[in-house]
């Protein structure tokens, strides 16, 4: 395979060798892959159906549920296909895709967990004009902009490392194609191209970082200055389950790809991307719904069929 156009397929790291491990291995990823599509499938149906969590708060959780949603679909599926078939291989488009896919979507979500942060400082330094600065066509463009800043990192991650040739061998030491992975089977020129890309790229992830810290250094600032014990307690509720995320998606991200990559199959390997992949997805929809009241109480009433037919786009936030 010596270049890109005799490259039909490549061979994904099985997680083992041994039949019955790969079932188990399928009822796993499926089971938690159901139930990450059920979670995140739950939160967007409360918040669009419940008038009350029609706020942007609620919209921006609604979006970080869809591409967590989709974010997990792009790899589990095939890794749970391929133990079921007991067949490793994914052909050269299905491989561009799932790079292509997965980097949009964990672009956007960091994109959209700094866009959350940036809602809770209006919503909590400046309550009386967050109805003006947050309102619904700011929330909009807010939205399309994180897909679109996804989407064009992800475009050129994906051409740096498909435009050149690939050599040696078309296994890669992963349950699905990662594209620094894939780069220990591109020559020189590809590597060296995707260090300018990465160098390039890398403002964006940076830039997100520090918006959040200002953003949430600001918020402490003037929640510490509450004279209500009730006020501070109900901000650290609001800003907690997202400072978890965040926290779990940075922290996993950064120790899966700044983890050195191991020349041959690596157990360590495996874990890290099954937990990067699969853990904020999966986890995300558990974090929020445990720590906030208001999606628990309108589960609650649409289970007990009590909820209001009132339907208002973004209702006033809470006055903290």
């Amino acid at each position: 395979m010596s270049n890109i156009s005799t490259v039909t397929e490549f061979l994904l790291l099985g997680f083992s060798e041994v039949r019955e491990l790969q079932l188990v291995h399928a009822a796993l990823f499926l089971l938690v892959y159901l139930a990450t599509l059920m979670g995140n499938l739950l939160i967007v149906t409360v918040t669009a159906l419940d008038w009350r969590l029609h706020t942007p708060m609620y919209f921006f959780l609604s979006n970080l549920a869809l591409i967590d949603l989709c974010l997990i679909s792009v790899t589990v599926p095939k890794s749970v296909v391929n133990s079921l078939t007991n067949n490793r291989s994914i052909s050269f488009l299905g491989c561009v895709l799932q790079v292509l896919f997965f980097i949009s979507l964990a672009s956007t979500e960091m994109i959209l967990l700094t866009v959350m942060s940036h809602d809770c400082y209006a919503a909590i330094c400046h309550p009386l004009r967050y109805e003006v600065v947050m309102n619904r066509w700011a929330c909009g463009k807010m939205a399309v902009a994180s897909l679109l800043s996804g989407g064009l990192s992800s475009l050129i991650h994906t051409a740096a490392t498909f435009s050149k040739p690939f050599c040696g061998s078309n296994v890669i030491q992963h349950f699905f194609c990662d594209a620094p992975h894939l780069l220990g089977h591109a020559d020189s020129t590809v590597i060296l191209r995707e260090v300018e890309v990465t160098t390039f790229t890398t403002g964006l992830p940076l830039l997100c970082f520090i918006s959040i810290i200002v953003s949430y250094v600001r918020i402490f600032s003037v929640v510490l200055k509450m004279p209500s014990v009730e006020g501070r307690s109900k901000a650290f509720s609001t800003c907690l389950p997202h400072l978890i995320v965040i926290t779990l998606f940075l922290s996993v991200g950064a120790f899966a790809f700044l983890n050195p990559k191991s020349n041959g199959p690596s157990g360590m390997d495996l874990f890290l991307s099954m937990f990067y992949s699969i853990v904020p997805p999966a986890t995300n929809p558990i974090i929020y719904s445990l720590r906030n009241g208001d999606l628990k109480a309108s589960l609650g009433r649409m289970l007990c069929g009590t909820g209001s037919n009132k339907r208002e786009m973004f209702a006033r936030p809470l006055v903290l």
